[in-house]
């Protein structure tokens, strides 16, 4: 349970700093920061387990018989790196306090970072690869919402947009490739994919899966040449690229690459992939950043190249290059968070970061300036430091791997070090020289606290390059141990190792990459030039924009040659294809059984003929007259639940009923949009030949249509089921559901997962009308409808028949039914009681009370209704979802898997014995959604339909009032 406090808590702070006002700047900071902290002691304390070798576990059922569990597990390798998500989370936090300006809507970035802490908590420590995927793309959407932060800036939207896009798709290849290993090895569960490395390997889909799963890690972690987005995302606030760039966003792709490392690694296909990837992303990314002029610019290319180096050493495959992968990510995650915010405070205090104007810091900021030298001098790899450490065990390996003949990784080894030294010594300049006095802003130091996570960072690089096997020599330990298994190799963290070929190649590295740069500043005036040498054509952003552009460009020309916004040529695609596709795939086509009249109700049949006629007469008075095709269909739909009834499916008559119900008033409330048919009755029958061809194709196409539908149900019917799955219903239903009612049994108890995604969607779409309906203003037509007053007099009462038919509307008098609305409240929870044992439940009686809702709307008008009954049908939505859920979480905590059911008996002294179950509750979500989901979808368009027909200085009228011309 531990663990799943661990995963949550980020993701409840975040809700309840979201529901912080816009100005509590103070209160924001604190409830973020002490949430982070909490999850830091969290972790801490579960050291006391995972430090002995212990792995940790939480497993709550989900879809067992599909492998899929909530599963979290947390091993020394999932140890280090949630340390890492909350401790540099908490610094991140306190410098965003003081950062961020008092125009933010900090509540709002407090949130979206404490929500991309638990997706970055939720990936590390998921024990099931579905989930870890779920997670992964978590991280993207939430790190969209924090690049995009300053969304009035077209850069940052841009940037924001960038990364999106690119982690996406990788994270889509991800799940590919994560499908392809479970199939492989049989289960998605981490603890058994990591024991199948052998089985993996030797598959024949390991190949593919390989790439798949690189490709997810490769675009996570801005490896070339996927590495464009990440230079780009530097738009997002300080505090957001220092969490992004050391611990967490980019961090992702290589915990993957070592979380699978014993799966995938071991193999030629895998060193050449992935550690040729690093190479070309460690020398590129590297290159770039000595000619970069923004102090983010630079440290988001040295990001890139120190991504490669940990790609590199994770592709080498050598158990000890895995030792110095972990290694060099803890020292990068310290030395990168202090370096940004270093950086940010710069921009904060001079209200710049170009650093062709920046110079002679020192004398301003004394405090900061030594602090960013120190951890710019780690990040070079200087002697004493952290920094060196990791990089000399990656030169040890290069040589190691290239032997006595092959030195071409020992080169691009020492090359990026002469590189790191040099844009390392770039970024420190800024810090020398006479101090400019055309700066933006005076820079001073800045407050106290902000200065504090600098200084905490740039400690731990000094006392981790000192004593580097007290500090971290146990967590580097169980942290390999989970990768590499218990026979890890030998290693010594000391700071000496003697005069060897890994620490000349450091020597080589330091000066060469001073000499680099004092030439390149003499020769080449760094300062001034705007591009790149060699690499300026090599732009992967202009390749994505261009990608962009033509995807769009392509889309464009598909829709005007293929699209269009008319109703009726798309209707005819859809029947179209409805129709051809079976006939070409199916071969050969069923053959059917007779149809047995013998036992024919002539009843039932004139009901089909009334149900028919209705059908054809509503196509036929569609032309002229929508209204009456309207109630047509409803005639339809009313044999439609007759038939249900015959045949003894209670439940389905009542539902198809309730939906009948409200489509006739949504598609009555859509009738007022639509624009009026004026067709004279002689051009009706003498219409062009063009007209009546297309009406004959129509008709053939739409006969095909239904005749293709009924075919397919008739053959659905009369074939003989090879399973008994209805009789398992049937005999479970009671037993195991609690209930005797097969068919509600069935929605919220054995199927309720897909009930669930059902009122989900429903939600969704309410939601999504709504959103649209916001925007849209009809334009007001020119028929005044009178004022209805707010009172429980007959709105019509006061006109006569004369002056009714002149204002153009027939008036139903409301006073006579507003007893409806309590007496339906009755009716909705008998159904809603029942429903478990007899024809009823939540989705009927939420109808029903929509439907009651919306009577009330059509006779007594909007300002009545809404002056004496509070809606706030955004709330039924959200309360319905969170009882369904809370349900099915219930189930987890008593360990069966979600929304598994049970039912109480309970002894009542007077009621007697009664069963209560917990479907129940599950029920009462469903009727909440379905509510909310209805009427907020009802209420929007009679809102627009009233909005467009009002009288000059009146009240709206009622919603549905019927113009006479259409019922004449």
């Amino acid at each position: 349970m531990l663990l799943l406090c661990l995963v949550l808590l980020p993701f409840v702070g975040s809700l309840l700093v979201a529901f912080l006002p816009a100005h509590a700047r103070n209160r924001a900071a604190g409830l973020a920061g002490c949430t982070a902290f909490l999850g830091l002691l969290l972790a801490a304390y579960l050291y006391l387990w995972v430090g002995v070798g212990e792995v940790l576990r939480f497993e709550a059922r989900w879809l067992p018989a599909y492998g899929l569990n909530f599963m979290l597990r947390m091993d020394g390798l999932a140890w280090l790196f949630s340390i890492l998500v909350l401790g540099i989370g908490v610094l991140v936090i306190l410098y965003a306090r003081y950062y961020m300006s008092p125009e933010d809507p900090v509540p709002r970035f407090f949130a979206f970072l404490l929500a991309f802490m638990g997706a970055m908590l939720g990936v590390v420590l998921s024990g099931n690869l579905i989930q870890l995927v779920i997670f992964w793309e978590l991280t993207s959407l939430t790190s969209f919402l924090l690049i995009g932060y300053w969304h009035h800036r077209i850069d940052v939207r841009r940037g924001a947009r960038m990364a999106f896009t690119v982690t996406t798709i990788g994270g889509l290849c991800l799940l590919a490739g994560v499908l392809l290993l479970g199939r492989i090895v049989g289960s998605y569960d981490l603890d058994v994919v990591l024991a199948a490395g052998d089985v993996v390997r030797a598959h024949a889909w390991y190949v593919p899966a390989l790439v798949l799963v690189a490709l997810g890690a490769l675009t996570k972690s801005a490896q070339f040449p996927f590495h464009f987005w990440l230079p780009h995302a530097m738009a997002a606030p300080t505090p957001v690229s220092a969490y992004l760039h050391s611990a967490t966003m980019v961090k992702a792709g290589v915990f993957l690459l070592m979380r699978l490392w014993p799966v995938l690694s071991g193999t030629p296909e895998w060193t050449w992939l992935i550690g040729g990837a690093g190479v070309c992303t460690l020398l590129l990314g590297s290159f770039v950043a000595i000619f970069q002029h923004d102090l983010k610019g630079l440290l988001a290319y040295s990001t890139i190249s120190h991504l490669g180096l940990i790609t590199v050493l994770l592709g080498i495959g050598t158990p000890l290059s895995v030792v110095a992968a972990i290694f060099h990510t803890m020292n990068h995650a310290i030395f990168k968070a202090s370096l940004f915010m270093a950086a940010g405070i710069i921009d904060h205090e001079t209200g710049t970061r170009d650093m062709r104007v920046l110079r002679g810091l020192y004398k301003a900021i004394p405090f900061t300036a030594m602090l960013a030298i120190v951890a710019s001098a780690a990040m070079a790899g200087v002697p004493l430091l952290n920094g060196f450490l990791s990089k000399e065990m990656f030169f040890a390996e290069t040589v190691h791997v290239g032997g006595t003949e092959n030195w071409w990784m020992s080169y691009a080894a020492v090359a990026m070090g002469i590189f790191s030294v040099a844009y390392s010594l770039r970024f420190i300049s800024v810090f020398f020289g006479p101090l400019p006095d055309d700066l933006p802003k005076k820079p001073h130091e800045p407050p106290r606290w902000m200065r504090f996570p600098v200084e905490f960072l740039v400690l731990l690089c000094v006392v981790v390059g000192m004593v580097p096997e007290l500090t971290v020599g146990h967590f580097l330990a169980f942290a390999s141990v989970s990768v590499l298994g218990q026979d890890i190799p030998s290693y010594d963290l000391g700071i000496w190792h003697g005069f060897n070929l890994a620490l000349m190649m450091s020597l080589v590295a330091l000066s060469g990459g001073i000499l680099f740069y004092v030439l390149l500043r003499k020769y080449y005036a760094l300062a001034s030039r705007n591009r790149v040498p060699l690499l300026h054509r090599l732009k992967g952003s202009q390749a994505y924009e261009t990608t962009m552009l033509t995807l769009f460009l392509s889309a464009s020309w598909l829709v005007d040659r293929l699209g269009t916004r008319r109703l009726q040529p798309q209707l005819l695609v859809i029947v179209v294809a409805l129709v051809a596709i079976p006939l070409m795939l199916v071969r050969p086509l069923p053959q059917f059984a007779a149809p047995q009249l013998t036992d024919a109700d002539p009843l039932f049949a004139l009901m089909w003929m009334i149900g028919g006629a209705c059908a054809i007469a509503a196509a036929w008075k569609a032309k002229y007259h929508r209204l009456a095709a309207l109630l047509l269909v409803g005639g339809t739909g009313i044999a439609t639940s007759m038939t249900f009834l015959w045949l003894s499916a209670p439940d389905l008559a009542l539902t198809q009923l309730m939906v009948e119900t409200v489509t006739t008033v949504l598609i009555l409330l859509g009738l007022r949009w639509l624009p009026p048919r004026r067709m004279p009755q002689a051009f009706a029958e003498h219409a062009p030949r063009a007209v009546q061809v297309r009406r004959a194709r129509d008709f053939v196409v739409a006969l095909a249509g239904g005749l293709g539908l009924a075919a397919i149900s008739y053959a659905v019917l009369t074939h003989p089921a090879p399973s008994k799955i209805g009789d398992y219903f049937v005999t479970r239903a009671l037993p195991e559901g609690g209930g005797t009612n097969v068919v509600n049994v069935l929605l919220v108890d054995f199927r309720g997962f897909d009930t669930m995604g059902e009122i989900t969607v429903l939600a969704i779409v309410a939601l999504t009308v709504y959103a649209l309906l916001r925007r849209f203003r009809p334009a007001p037509e020119s028929v005044a409808i009178p004022s209805q007053q707010a009172s429980d007099v007959d709105p019509a009462a006061s006109q006569s028949p004369t002056q009714q038919a002149r204002s153009g509307y027939l008036m139903i008098p409301s006073v006579y039914l507003r007893f409806l609305l309590p007496f339906m409240g009755i009716v909705v929870a008998y159904f809603f009681m029942r429903g478990h044992n007899l024809p009823g439940g939540g989705f009927v009686a939420g109808l029903i009370f929509a439907t009651a809702i919306i009577v009330q709307y059509m006779i007594a008008g909007t300002a009545w209704v809404e002056s004496h009954i509070r809606l706030r049908p955004h709330r039924w939505i959200a309360y319905g979802l969170l009882i369904a859920c809370v349900t099915g979480l219930g189930a987890w905590v008593l360990g069966f898997p979600f929304l598994t059911s049970h039912t109480a008996h309970l002894h009542l002294p007077v009621l007697g014995d009664i069963h209560v179950p917990s479907a129940f509750l599950f029920d009462l979500g469903v009727f909440a959604t379905v509510v909310g989901s209805t009427m907020l979808i009802l209420v929007a368009l009679a809102h627009q339909s009233v909005r467009s027909h009002r009288v000059p200085g009146g009240e709206p009228a009622a919603i549905l009032a019927i113009p006479t011309e259409e019922i004449s």
